[in-house]
This record gives structure tokens, C-alpha cells and sequence, in this order.
């Protein structure tokens, strides 16, 4: 008779082929790249996730007192592509499998993310710095001056410590040549 009745009633009672979302959980791939995030406590505030976005969804604007930086991603704008990840040296921004960004027309202009990185203060005299980057960490030491504390000072404290320990003979080792 009707050869599409029969289809219809093996498929109810099959049940649906398809997820179950809205209405249930997803799948949701492990590997999937979905919004990015930004941990600022590992930010290293060098700017390479800015400049290999894709998408050009990533600003940095430093503060206009100097206290630290401002980390803008654009999720509208964003690729979903994984350079920021792939090349951020502290491991600071990565993808999470979070794919839900279905919003507003109404709020498509400030739709993203605003973190702030502080900057660290100067052991020596309290200003804020721009943090170094990691492969400083692995340097060891510079004349008399460990690498850690070159860390925590600023350039201009940095100068005159390294300056001070110079005139007091600790930096550097020096040979007398005039016996030779």
C-alpha cells in the first residue's frame, strides 16, 4: 500500500540517528579546539600570541600607569586555529574544548575575553617592570650576580648593582698580565 508508512514506523521505532543536543549532552571530541584562555599568573607579557594570531583576535595594551597589561581576545574574531597555544613559551593560553559561544547580535561587539596581567614590582625600588622572558631563567649566572636576582630588579637597579659589585672587584675576575 503506502511503502513510506512502513519506513515511517520502522524509524519511531528505531529512535533518532542523531545527538541528542539541545536537549541532552554532546560529544564532545578531546582534541576539539574551542575558546582560548588566558592564565595571566604564567603570562609572560611578550606578545608572540598577539602577533602569530591568525585572525588578529589578540591585543596587548599596556596600562597607562605602567602597573601591568591588558590581554584582549576577540572570540567573534578568533580562528580557532591554535597558533596563540602552539607558541606561547609559558604555556599561558591554551584551547579548551568549550565550543558553546552562540550569543546576542546585540552583544557581538563585546564578545570576548579582557584579562589583566600584572606586572612584577622591582625588589630594589618598588616600580612595576616588564616581566622577563623564560629563557633567562636557564642563563645560570652573570658575572657575581645570580640570574634570580637579576630577575626580581628592574634595568636601572640592575645597572647599579651589577655597577657596585664591578667597582668592589665581585663581578668580574681579572688576571694581572704584567708578570707575563
Amino acid at each position: 500500500m503506502l511503502p513510506f508508512l512502513k519506513i515511517l514506523a520502522k524509524n519511531i521505532a528505531k529512535g533518532p540517528a542523531t545527538e541528542p543536543f539541545p536537549f541532552g549532552e554532546t560529544v564532545t571530541p578531546k582534541r576539539l579546539r574551542g575558546r582560548a584562555q588566558l592564565d595571566p599568573a604564567r603570562c609572560l607579557a611578550c606578545g608572540i600570541c598577539s602577533h602569530v594570531c591568525a585572525g588578529g583576535a589578540i591585543t596587548l595594551t599596556d596600562t597607562p600607569d605602567g602597573s601591568g597589561m591588558e590581554f584582549r581576545l576577540w572570540h567573534n574574531t578568533c580562528t580557532f586555529c591554535g597558533l596563540c597555544e602552539h607558541y606561547c613559551p609559558a604555556g599561558a593560553i591554551v584551547m579548551t574544548n568549550d565550543w558553546h559561544m552562540a550569543h546576542k547580535q546585540a552583544d557581538k561587539y563585546s564578545y570576548c575575553e579582557v584579562q589583566f596581567v600584572e606586572y612584577p614590582l622591582c625588589e630594589e625600588c618598588g616600580k612595576h617592570m616588564h616581566p622577563h622572558l623564560q629563557n633567562r631563567l636557564s642563563k645560570g649566572l652573570v658575572g657575581a650576580v645570580k640570574a634570580a636576582q637579576i630577575l626580581r630588579t628592574c634595568p636601572e637597579c640592575r645597572r647599579r648593582i651589577t655597577a657596585l659589585q664591578h667597582v668592589k672587584g665581585t663581578a668580574f675576575t681579572t688576571t694581572d698580565r704584567s708578570s707575563t
